[in-house]
């Protein structure tokens, strides 16, 4: 099953299925980013808006994809605001979106399902201004290399979407072949339990050039 497929037939069980994964990036994001205000805020991969509303109240504008409609309709269902516009978008794709628009880029649980990292951080760097702030929230390599991946159950059988493994230091040199540098690498366990393997990686860049 291809992952639009995928997400659209996860989309009306996705709030409500218990998903740690989902749950501590929405942590993450909220730890990470809290005490920053932006003007304009690019989402890549809004899903069914788990972090859109609380990034309203962060920004005075802001625009989130996603290339599932049915995620998309969700999201729509729960925020109503002036200040956001939805856009079905495959990532891969042309964004259609102004150069140097954008103080901060978030990208919560998506880049496991894009094969080529330098064509979203290229894209990235096109789209933020100099000194914005791109943030990502993945599965933490470790434990894709244990089997660990995107999942859900449809109440008939398990689904595994299709995934890629991407290396911390895929995420680093990519991100610095594109005109960007790390200010922050965390990893984050459950239950903040450092015993046990990470669950999520986190990182914070900014475009320098």
């Amino acid at each position: 099953m291809s992952i639009e497929k995928s997400y659209n037939s996860w989309a009306s069980s996705y709030d409500e299925m218990h998903n740690k994964t989902r749950d501590l990036e929405a942590t993450v994001a909220r730890e990470i980013l809290g005490e920053w205000y932006y003007t304009n805020i690019l989402e890549l991969g809004c899903g069914t808006g788990k972090n859109t509303q609380w990034l309203l109240d962060k920004c005075d504008s802001l625009i989130a994809l996603d290339f599932s409609e049915e995620m998309l309709t969700k999201a729509k269902q729960k925020i109503s605001s002036k200040k956001v516009v939805f856009n079905q978008q495959d990532l891969t794709k042309d964004w259609k979106l102004a150069p140097n628009s954008m103080d901060l880029i978030t990208c919560s649980l998506v880049l496991e399902h894009i094969q080529d990292l330098n064509l979203i951080f290229k894209k990235s760097s096109e789209v933020l201004h100099k000194a914005g702030q791109f943030y990502i929230c993945e599965l933490h390599p470790f434990k894709q290399y244990s089997g660990s991946k995107a999942r859900f159950n449809t109440g008939k059988v398990i689904q595994e979407l299709e995934v890629y493994t991407h290396h911390i230091s895929d995420y680093t040199d990519t991100a610095f072949k594109n005109g960007f540098k790390l200010i922050q690498l965390n990893e984050w366990f459950d239950e903040d339990n450092r015993d046990n393997i990470p669950r999520l990686v986190s990182f914070v860049f900014k475009k320098v050039i």
